[in-house]
């Protein structure tokens, strides 16, 4: 578990607040905080996803649950006017010199096939915000490389805050989205290779997997045991569906060679 060494300021950007510090491993991470607006449901979804996107090799920057001590706060007078209390709060690695994805520069992403399996995950958890919101969406140069990360996953279940009658609700539910950069990717990059890849992992993720994943969600922000055992059927459930929730993707999927398209559409 990572622990805070440093406040460095607020992100500027996002409902939720987040703010940067400098964690024990030295690097930067945007730590949402538990006081958020939107409440500690929040940083259950990103730790869900950060822990499902591991099991599944998606493009999500690394992260996970931050101590942010008490001494800590004590030398830093924005974060105790804010009233932000010790504990555990989410920190998603910081991604510096990005750019938010186009249609122009998406074409030269090395990665674009990772966004296959980031849609059936979004489609899976019915993350609307990934497209709604065109920031969670980036790209960074790196060594004659472009790659896409996805970032900002506080928007599972379609609105963040959930509650077991509402996971119960979404639970069969297939909505598509294709949006934005998910148009593009649809229409000119994405084989159903892609998809299938990411099928077969999500097909492999085991029901202990699935448990463990919902058990190292810390008390301080899921104590409701109904809750927890609501996102384990959730999620057992929508991986025994992943077939059905990629189907529509592999209909839409064009089968001619979109080469010429795509460079006459940019």
């Amino acid at each position: 578990m990572l622990t805070a060494v440093s406040y460095l300021g607020a992100v500027g950007l996002g409902v939720t607040s987040p703010q940067l510090f400098r964690a024990d491993d030295g690097k930067i991470y945007v730590v949402k905080l538990k006081n958020n607006r939107l409440g500690t449901k929040v940083l259950v979804n990103e730790l869900l996803a950060c822990s499902f996107g591991s099991l599944m090799g998606l493009c999500f920057p690394p992260g996970g649950a931050i101590m942010i001590t008490g001494e800590l706060l004590a030398t830093t007078r924005k974060l105790r006017a804010a009233r932000v209390e010790p504990g555990l709060h989410f920190a998603s690695q910081y991604i510096s010199s990005t750019r938010y994805v186009v249609r122009t520069n998406l074409r030269k992403v090395d990665n674009k096939a990772q966004m296959a399996g980031v849609m059936l995950f979004d489609h899976m958890f019915h993350n609307l915000d990934r497209t709604w919101n065109r920031r969670n969406l980036i790209i960074r140069r790196v060594d004659n490389k472009s790659e896409i990360y996805a970032i900002d996953n506080s928007h599972l279940f379609k609105k963040g805050r959930w509650t077991v009658n509402w996971l119960t609700k979404l639970e069969p539910k297939i909505i598509m989205n294709y949006r934005r950069a998910y148009g593009w990717l649809l229409k000119y990059y994405l084989t159903a290779e892609d998809f299938k890849g990411y099928i077969t992992k999500v097909e492999a993720i085991t029901d202990n997997e699935i448990e463990e994943l919902v058990d190292a969600i810390p008390a301080e922000w899921l104590s409701d045991e109904k809750e927890r055992q609501a996102l384990v059927h959730y999620i057992t459930a929508r991986r025994n569906m992943i077939e059905e929730i990629a189907r529509p993707f592999l209909t839409l999927l064009p089968d001619v060679d979109r080469g010429a398209e795509v460079d006459k559409s940019e």
